[in-house]
Formats: structure tokens, sequence, C-alpha cells
């Protein structure tokens, strides 16, 4: 029988106390098993979040949410491991060709996935809207799919890191996502669990992401930085911009489509900047001497793309789910578009049925926002600025709302330099 109680562990955080090692065990299992109360975990989080977290406290937390589960071994896959994790943002949609390319690059990619957070989207809600795809594969399967396939983009199952996905949906719902050291920990259980030797962070920054300003994004990287190397997993974070979204297209199945054009040797330019420079310290971490570029020109990704989606169900032939409604946005001036923010179009978005307001809630596979003027370029009076999708019309008006103050249009002549999209690299 413990002694510790949830109670004074709450008290110990509420009054700025470091916890200890004993009370880390104890709170995170109790957890999990159903012994502390959810009301009790929330009060936990919140003075988590308020007076924040020793390093030593993170190390173990992170530690006690690995031990509520199995821990995977890819040894046998007959490959380098790497893996890529962002901390979300808008139209951020990167896995999805990444994951392949650095699979052609000679790479496992073991790419644990999530569902949608918050306005940012859920890399698992945007490949289910490929018809037959299936996120749920046991870890035989995943092994199997790495060693045949180089990539697979998959669930986490429920016996890895089981602390997690429970504290993840009460942050979710109790105004705690942007806690640092609870980011941190949940990131690095999932990667540290799942087996990879390799791993390279993606920490957006900016309006669009959970964190707001370089500081705290520097802060959460190294955090992690530094959970990875201490436990064996060579990690490399880069901080990248999310002011605007990424790309042109925020939702499910329209991220899916422009993931596919960047295979094909298309998309826009920030998403394959982005994407192959990730791939690029990815391959490095994985001590592959190839370049992702020269990859993606030859359609190698595009090939195990269709593999990795064939091998969980899905048909990469079959079309995209269509909205049933689609309303355009115009332009009521011409001139230069001078900004272009993510969170409005992220809440859009998630507005229109692409994202969910509570845990398990259904998402439209064909919702979601077209960005069709970003910054820097010229539109004149009239122009279509927006493309909202959804199969329910009377979502439309509280999307209309969320947009009305997204986009600026500066006079025409007017220079617009939306700035560099990899801001610092951490190692």
């Amino acid at each position: 029988m413990s002694t510790i109680a949830a109670v004074d562990v709450i008290i110990a955080k509420r009054d700025g106390r470091a916890l200890t090692d004993e009370q880390i065990d104890w709170v995170v299992a109790a957890y999990t098993a159903g012994e502390v109360a959810e009301e009790q975990m929330s009060a936990l989080l919140m003075a988590i979040l308020l007076n924040g977290m020793e390093r030593r406290e993170v190390v173990r937390w992170t530690a006690a949410m690995i031990a509520s589960g199995i821990r995977l071994d890819l040894s046998g896959v007959g490959r380098p491991t790497v893996d890529k994790h962002s901390t979300g943002g808008v139209g951020d949609k990167i896995s999805l060709p990444l994951a392949p390319l650095v699979a052609a690059c000679g790479a496992a990619v073991p790419q644990l996935s999530g569902r949608g957070l918050g306005h940012t989207g859920g890399t698992l809600d945007k490949m289910e809207a490929i018809p037959g795809w299936d996120p749920l594969l046991s870890p035989e399967a995943m092994t199997r799919q790495l060693a045949e396939v180089g990539a697979v983009i998959c669930a986490a199952s429920a016996d890895l890191a089981p602390a997690d996905k429970r504290l993840y949906a009460l942050r979710d719902v109790t105004a705690t996502v942007e806690s640092i050291p609870m980011i941190s920990a949940s990131i690095m259980s999932k990667k540290i669990a799942e087996g990879t030797s390799a791993l390279v962070l993606d920490v957006k920054v900016g309006s669009g992401a959970f964190m707001k300003t370089r500081e705290k994004a520097a802060e959460l990287a190294r955090s992690m930085v530094d959970l990875g190397a201490g436990s064996g997993v060579r990690t490399t974070a880069l901080l990248t911009a999310m002011d605007s979204p990424l790309g042109r297209a925020a939702g499910n199945a329209v991220e899916v489509a422009e993931s596919l054009e960047v295979l094909a040797g298309g998309g826009p330019a920030d998403v394959v900047e982005l994407t192959l420079a990730l791939a690029r310290e990815m391959v490095a971490l994985a001590g592959l001497d190839v370049d992702p570029a020269q990859v993606l020109a030859s359609g190698r990704a595009m090939d195990v793309w269709r593999a990795m989606v064939a091998g969980q169900g899905g048909d990469p032939d079959a079309p995209l789910p269509q909205p049933q409604v689609r309303e355009i946005v115009r332009a009521d001036r011409s001139g230069i578009i001078g900004r272009l923010d993510a969170m409005p179009v992220g809440i859009a978005a998630w507005r229109l049925g692409a994202g969910r307001a509570r845990p398990g809630d259904p998402v439209q596979s064909a919702a979601g926002v077209l960005c069709l003027a970003k910054p820097g370029e010229t539109v004149a009076a009239g122009a279509p600025l927006f493309e909202l999708h959804t199969d329910d019309p009377s979502l439309v008006e509280g999307a209309l709302a969320d947009l009305a103050g997204a986009i600026e249009i500066a006079p025409p002549g007017a220079v617009v330099d939306p700035g560099p999209l990899v801001l610092d690299v951490v190692r």
C-alpha cells in the first residue's frame, strides 16, 4: 500500500516544490491504472503548467510514462531507423511525403502518429481520407512493413506509453497543452518507446503553433533533444516558422492531395523546402550518404508511398473524398498579400469539420480550407482568397467569421518578405 496521496503531490507542485522520483513514479502509474481521479490529475497538470518542472523531474516523468507500457525492438528491420515528429501546425502535412522519401533514401521510418489536437491537424485523420487505409497495426505488422517497405504511418499501439494516451486527452480539455514539460514527456516517451535509433523534431514557432515565441520553442527543443540523447536516441530539432499555413491546404483530404503533388515532383515551394530540410537531417542521423532532393526527383518516394498505403489496406488509386459544400472568399481590393495568419485558418478548418472539439469526435475527411493566395503574391479585387470545404452547410458561417481577419492586403507594389522557414537547428 503506497503512502503517497494524490493530494500531497498536487500540493507540492501547487506550492512550487519539485516532485520526488517516488511521487512521479507513483502518480503516473496510479493515474494510468485509474487510481488517481481525473480532477486530481487535472489539478496537477495545471500546477505543472503554472510552476514548471526541473530537468530531473521531466526526465523521471518521461521514464515513468515509458515504463507504463512496452518498448519496441526494431533492430531486426535491416535498415537504420529514424523518425520525425512535429509539434503541430496548420497545413502541416510534412509527414506524408517525408516518411516515404526517407524510406526511399534507405532508412526505416516508424512514423507513429496521432489525431488532431485543437486547431492543429492530425496525421492519422489526414491518412484516413484514403479509402480503406487502416491506422491500426500490431507491433509485428509494423515491423514487417518497415522491413519490406521502409515506412509506416500508424497509430501507437495501446500498450506503448499508455500513460501518455490518457494524459494527452486530458491536457486537450483542461487548457494545459502548452506545458513544455508535458509536451516534452509526451512526445519523447512515445518516440523512445517505439524503438527508433534517431529522431528529428520539427518544433513550430509562431501564431499557428503552440509555441508562440522563439524563446519558448528553443526551450522545448532543447528539452526534447536532451531527453533523446539521455535515452540513447540521436536527436536533432529544427525550429520552423508557423505564422502562415504550410502550403495552401489545411484539412484532411486536401492535405493528402497536396502531399501527392510533392511526391509527384510539384507542390508548394514551402512544403517541398521543409520536407527536404527534415529529410536531410534524418538521413544524416541514419548515417546514409544520399541526396533526398535527387531521390524525390527520381519518383522512388512515390513508389514507396503507394506500397506504404497499400500495405495498410488503402487504395492509392482511389479518388479522395470531395466536399458537398464549397464556399469561395474573394478579395475586396487589389494588392499584395502582406500577411496570412495560420491560427484563424486552422480554426476555420477545425470548425468546418476537419478537427474535433472533444477526444473521440468524428471528423469529416473532405473538410478543410484552401489558401489560394499566400504572402508576397499579387491579387486583384474579386480574386479568390480562400476555398472552404465541408459536408455541413451550417458550419460555413462560423468559418467565414474566423477568416475575417486572417489576411491583410498591402497596397500594390509593396515589398513583402515572408522570412525564412527554418529558423534554427538544435543538436
